[in-house]
Formats: structure tokens, C-alpha cells, sequence
């Protein structure tokens, strides 16, 4: 394994900064972990040994995981909790405020299909993210598996 900021060959495959550079294991787009060898930084394959050079989501330590959600999702959909943890945070509070609010009217016909509604909405997000359709956090980041 190589340092993709520097190209030096990292001591062990468990280090997790580089000795040459300081750089984070993971880290930088100027050389081919693989290999070693240099690559250009837009490139999505390494033009000496044919490696991906594509992100890998699971590398990422900010990124969420995708069944947490999906089951947050389906569990607890009509108070939003998927969407605060991946970050959608204006659609989540719609979703709580919308649920207190049908729960509140609860006595009234109404409240009850506003609570209905939210509960198929989340129970809807939920499978939608464990299915794929819904795959980056509120920042843009993909979830892991």
C-alpha cells in the first residue's frame, strides 16, 4: 500500500499516516495506492495498473451508515429521526412538528391522517434509503453500507 499524497510505501498495512509526509492514510490524489506510481488527479483509474481511484465511502469517518438510517427510517419516520441523523434537519423538523401537531388533534378526525401521513412518509424514506434511492447525507456525503 502507498501514501496517495507522496508515493512512499507505507511501513504496514495498519499505519495510518504516512512517515514521509504526515499525510492521513487515505488522503491526497497525487499517486496511485497500489502501485505507487503517479496519477493525474482528475483520472478514475490508474493508468500503470489499472486500480480504481475512486472514493471509497466506507474510508470515509464522517460518513453515516445506511441501515442505521433506513431503519430509523421505518421505525421512527413520523418524528424525523432519519433525517436528523443524515442531516436534512429542515425536513426533519417538518416532520416532528407535523407529528406533535397531529398527535395534539388526535381527538379530531384530522389529527389522526396528519399522524398516518408522516408515518407512511418516514416508513417511505426508510426504504428508500436502505434500497439506495436516497444515498448521500444532508452534506453530500454517501452513506456506507
Amino acid at each position: 500500500m502507498y501514501c496517495k499524497h507522496c508515493g512512499e510505501k507505507y511501513q504496514t498495512d495498519e499505519a495510518v499516516i504516512c512517515v514521509k509526509c504526515g499525510a492521513p492514510k487515505g488522503q491526497g490524489n497525487n499517486f496511485c495506492p497500489n502501485c505507487g506510481q503517479p496519477t493525474p488527479p482528475t483520472s478514475s483509474v490508474c493508468l500503470s495498473c489499472g486500480v480504481s481511484l475512486a472514493p471509497n465511502p466506507a474510508d470515509n469517518p464522517n460518513a453515516k451508515s445506511k441501515i442505521a438510517a433506513g431503519l430509523l427510517g421505518i421505525f421512527l419516520g413520523a418524528f424525523g429521526v432519519h433525517n436528523f441523523y443524515l442531516g436534512y434537519t429542515q425536513k426533519a423538523v417538518i416532520q416532528l412538528v407535523c407529528s406533535i401537531i397531529g398527535i395534539l388533534t388526535s381527538c379530531l378526525v384530522v389529527g389522526g391522517f396528519v399522524v398516518l401521513g408522516i408515518e407512511i412518509w418516514g416508513l417511505v424514506e426508510g426504504i428508500m434509503i436502505l434500497c439506495g434511492k436516497i444515498n448521500v447525507d444532508g452534506n453530500g456525503v454517501p452513506l456506507k453500507d
